[in-house]
């Protein structure tokens, strides 16, 4: 077996023929030498006119090769007595469940929203009919806010824990084994429902359980060690109680109500800084010809090879970092609210990413002196920060979820757009001055972080792209504090704040990591093994 790196042609990178024949040139090959190719990285490199793919393979050479084994080690847990409560079905939950089966604990999940095809027909209601379910929507429901937001699998966290593991994990329950090899990795809206649907059904299969429709209510914790807790289910409309002694609190960054419980209870929280903005949606002809180095017209024969373009984008305003956010390549904006008084943006692509826009957010780094005039609220103080824009949205674009938008240079110019270009926003569009809507700090921030990406990207800065908002919904703006060590609260053993709610993660890996994190020590804990 030998190890290349290749630097080739998008043609050569994505035709599986024109790849062997590079390697077999790289190596000298004769006719009759067999050769078998195993892609282990593929990342593009558009940073010249003539773009180039770096690819790192291993090939075979008149070897014998079998893929290796990836199948999980799952233990039937059916019957075991250790029991693991997993509050929230989001990557977090879904992956620490997932874990428990590995290491031989029992899972029993509880989710708010419904089930994947259930929560469909929600995700349609507020498209077409601007109808809020605050326990069902985009972000609540089987599989997290992740499932109907692009499944990008792309993190920085290399040091929290194994993210060949997660992903090997993803490919076993039916992802395309590309994401193992692709540097920014993504699923897709479109094929993440069946595979978070198989992950419940592996977990079903060796013995968890998971509940939809069913929410924490209440906590109860005696001598700083938590006790049981209040769930309430809304379909029987009953509560139950259930006693527990390892509870781990996966509930997302919109669970608004678990950060309130918390706060009622005398658990520590705490504000952190976060970041709101808009989602800005462009022509997807636009970026690519931007990030491609090539005109409109020219455009097909790169796309033969290429996917839709994306990009990173940042600039520090007086002292504020103004930054691209969850990029869609040929996405759509979707309304992500979990109440009735709100207007959220978030975006999402199909695994092809072909559809004719582009959208990112594009935020601003908020820091505790923004959300002081709601010092009242004391932990809670940057949620009504969040809360107060996303309302101050919703009242613009009509008490509905229409949402106010605006063309991005009128936006810098402060003027109101007298006509809106198409978007892949559903429920529509209202045209609105967004400065004054977004605030002086946010607003200022944006204006002048848009002229900035307009000097780095030479096309980005036009009137044939709109801004949307809000985006508000980046990560929570409260942590639950836990020990380093062992991931138990600061005050309430057995108690394990997890992923993106407690303001451990930042997507979908980090967080599928922070839950099998989490189980660790709870595994650690019941069997007395020593930090």
């Amino acid at each position: 077996m030998k190890t290349l790196t290749l630097l080739l042609s998008p043609s050569e990178a994505f035709t599986e023929q024109k790849l062997k024949e590079k390697v077999r040139e790289e190596l000298s090959l004769d006719e009759g030498d067999t050769l078998y190719i195993k892609l282990q990285k593929r990342s593009i490199d558009s940073r010249q006119k003539s773009i180039k793919v770096q690819v790192l393979l291993q090939a075979f050479v008149n070897e014998v090769f079998e893929e290796e084994n990836s199948t999980p080690a799952y233990q039937n847990v059916s019957e075991q007595k250790q029991v693991v409560t997993i509050v929230g079905a989001g990557p977090a939950g879904l992956f620490a469940a997932l874990r428990c089966i590995e290491l031989g604990l029992k899972p029993i999940v509880f989710e708010r929203g419904k089930d994947i095809k259930s929560r469909r027909r929600d995700l349609a209601a507020i498209n077409k009919e601007h109808v809020v379910n605050p326990e069902s929507n985009y972000c609540f429901g089987e599989g997290g806010a992740g499932t109907y937001s692009d499944g990008k699998l792309y993190t920085r966290s290399g040091k929290r824990g194994d993210i060949e593991k997660i992903l090997k994990t993803f490919v076993y329950h039916g992802a395309d084994r590309t994401i193992l090899v692709d540097a920014h990795p993504h699923i897709g809206t479109n094929k993440l429902p069946k595979i978070i649907e198989a992950i419940r059904e592996t977990i079903i299969h060796f013995g968890g359980e998971i509940h939809f429709n069913t929410k924490l209510i209440d906590i109860l914790v005696e001598k700083e060690q938590i006790q049981h807790v209040t769930l309430f289910n809304d379909v029987k409309k009953e509560n139950t109680t259930r006693k527990t002694q390892h509870l781990i609190l996966a509930t997302g960054h919109s669970a608004r109500d678990i950060y309130e419980l918390l706060c009622k209870k005398n658990i520590a929280i705490e504000a952190k800084p976060f970041a709101m903005g808009v989602r800005v949606e462009h022509p997807q002809e636009i970026i690519d010809s931007i990030q491609y180095h090539c005109a409109v017209n020219q455009l097909k024969n790169i796309r033969d090879f290429l996917p839709a373009a994306s990009y990173s984008l940042v600039h520090q305003v007086a002292g504020r970092g103004v930054y691209s956010f969850c990029m869609c390549p040929g996405g759509i904006i979707a309304p992500c609210a979990t109440d009735v008084q709100e207007v959220v943006t978030n975006g999402w692509s199909p695994s092809k990413r072909n559809n004719p826009y582009a959208n990112s957010g594009i935020v601003v780094g908020l820091q505790a002196a923004d959300w002081h005039s709601f010092s009242s609220k004391k932990e809670l103080a940057a949620l009504e920060l969040q809360k107060q824009l996303e309302h101050q949205a919703w009242l613009a674009g009509g008490k509905t979820q229409t949402a106010p938008a605006q063309r991005l240079v009128d936006f810098t110019e402060n003027k109101i757009s007298s006509s809106l270009p198409a978007c892949s926003y559903q429920p529509g569009l209202v045209s609105v001055a967004m400065r004054p809507l977004l605030g002086a700090t946010i607003g200022n921030s944006l204006q002048e972080g848009f002229k900035a990406f307009g000097q780095k990207m030479k096309g980005y800065l036009t009137n044939e792209a709109l801004i949307v908002g809000v985006e508000s919904r980046t990560s929570t703006p409260v942590r639950i504090p836990r020990n380093k060590e062992n991931c138990q609260h600061i005050q309430v053993q057995g108690l394990y704040p997890c992923g993106e709610g407690a303001g451990y993660a930042g997507g979908i890996v980090s967080a599928a990591m922070d839950g099998e994190r989490c189980v660790n020590e709870i595994f650690k804990s019941v069997n007395g093994i020593l930090q």
